[in-house]
């Protein structure tokens, strides 16, 4: 049933771009539409053979529309360690995977995002440089308590921490006195907390009980020494404290399944939490991980299959919020890989170009329809930042901002195909479903069947601005 709201609030007549098709998934579901495009963006959004005359037209036949991509948990890392991933390379891989949008992680940069100076810095830096639009988050580390509200007036969406070492020295993780230095300050503010939750000290003690000949190149070493328990204590931590100064609290990358009744009974009882999931914790599983793969290795782990299926559970119930890939690359010698070394090697996982076709070939084969997708990678996220009527949905108001795809085509991951910076990936030889055909960003095409086009046109996004 076509929403009202989209044939009246605006007339189809003196648009510039018209983007139609067989599948067109908005907010009521998936149907044959026209989506009329005016300044960048969705002025109406008509019926099929509703066509304004003089309008490019671009024609989407059986593919499916939907809206584009927003990753609200990525790591570029630039200015500091650019070698690792940088704006221009990080927002090219955006665009060719219908990433339209993405927030910026405030760590792995120098400097890291926890002053409003180094904001400037960041904001800098990516000047000239994205291909797709592009927002901050800020840092809560021990001793920035009063750089939190420079921050958020310079335009961060939301603030990030660790509770765990996060493996660089910029960016320090917080213990429960400093959240509570921080919670009431975002609290007044408004502002959510996302945070990395796994506590230091089941992982020690885990690390202790291991066999002194534990192989650091066996994937279960690794498993091993960060326990679901490390992660299951913190989101109880987080949840407490959130409930006691009525903050927000957002679990990022949640990858223990024993977590989510913790956080289905924080929802029921009234508390402002929402959770993540990641594609790789959706898509692979410990049994399968070979010996020395460190191209899988990521904090927290990896878990087993039926860990796996919990999580698929946990994203249909509503208890997970959304997916996002916490694109995280490094140089490829620091992933050790002729080593195999899971304890020394970086943990991270670059997946940003393809988010869409991971989910996609997971959810499919469990009877899950593109609308889940458009609910999972685009609304969700979007909602996370306050960015629900601007980014994430196809509804008249949106930014112009689409992703098409051949939900019915297979192709296997070659590495030369990649932007990121760094091809090390556990996705490389994945047969995967869902090619990418083009990418719009603001009513411009910016990707079209495998060639980027129009240049980095992406806007720095501010909390609050236009």
């Amino acid at each position: 049933m076509q929403n009202s709201s989209d044939s009246t609030r605006n007339s189809p007549a003196a648009v510039d771009l018209i983007v139609r098709g067989k599948r067109v998934i908005t907010p009521g579901g998936e149907r044959a539409a026209a989506i009329h495009v005016r300044g960048g963006v969705i002025a109406a959004i008509s019926g099929f053979d509703e066509i304004a005359p003089g309008a490019t037209v671009h024609e989407a036949g059986d593919f499916v529309v939907m809206p584009g991509v927003v990753d609200t948990h990525v790591h570029i890392n630039e200015p500091g360690r650019t070698e690792w991933e940088g704006f221009s390379s990080a927002t090219r891989a955006a665009a060719a995977g219908g990433v339209t949008t993405l927030i910026e992680m405030p760590l792995n940069s120098i400097p890291a995002t926890t002053t409003a100076a180094a904001f400037r810095e960041k904001l800098a830096a990516a000047t000239g440089k994205l291909w797709a639009d592009t927002g901050f988050w800020g840092g809560v580390v021990p001793g920035n308590s009063e750089e939190q509200q420079a921050l958020w007036d310079a335009g961060v969406f939301g603030f990030k921490c660790f509770l765990v070492p996060s493996g660089v020295d910029e960016f320090a993780r917080v213990t429960e006195a400093d959240l509570r230095v921080a919670l009431p300050k975002l609290a007044a503010l408004g502002a959510p907390l996302l945070a990395h939750s796994e506590l230091p000290g089941p992982i020690e003690k885990a690390v202790m009980s291991q066999a002194k000949n534990a192989s650091p190149r066996r994937y279960a070493t690794w498993l091993e020494s960060r326990p679901r328990e490390a992660e299951n204590e913190a989101v109880a931590l987080l949840l407490r404290l959130g409930g006691e100064f009525g903050a927000r609290i957002h679990i990022v990358h949640v990858s223990s399944a024993d977590a989510l009744a913790l956080l289905r009974d924080a929802k029921l009882a009234g508390g402002a939490v929402t959770a993540e999931t990641c594609p790789h914790y959706l898509t692979f599983v410990a049994e399968e991980i070979q010996d020395g793969a460190t191209e899988f290795k990521c904090a927290p782990p990896i878990r087993e299959r039926q860990n796996r299926e919990g999580l698929w559970q946990g994203l249909s119930d509503g208890t997970l919020d959304f997916i996002a890939t916490d694109h995280s690359p490094c140089p490829p010698a620091m992933k050790l890989q002729e080593e195999g070394d899971f304890l020394r090697a970086w943990g991270g996982i670059a997946s940003l170009q393809l988010s869409l076709p991971a989910v996609w070939t997971e959810a499919r084969g469990r009877g899950y329809a593109v609308t889940h997708l458009a609910k999972w990678l685009c609304a969700g996220p979007a909602q996370l930042a306050g960015l629900a009527g601007k980014k994430g949905a196809i509804s008249v108001g949106c930014d112009a901002d689409f992703v098409i795809w051949d939900a019915d085509a297979k192709f296997r991951v070659e590495t030369a195909q990649l932007h990121h910076r760094h091809k090390v990936t556990p996705y490389a030889g994945r047969e995967l479903a869902g090619r990418l055909e083009a990418t719009f960003l603001r009513g411009r095409k910016i990707f079209e069947r495998g060639e980027l086009s129009a240049g980095p046109v992406g806007h720095v996004l501010r909390r609050g601005a236009a």
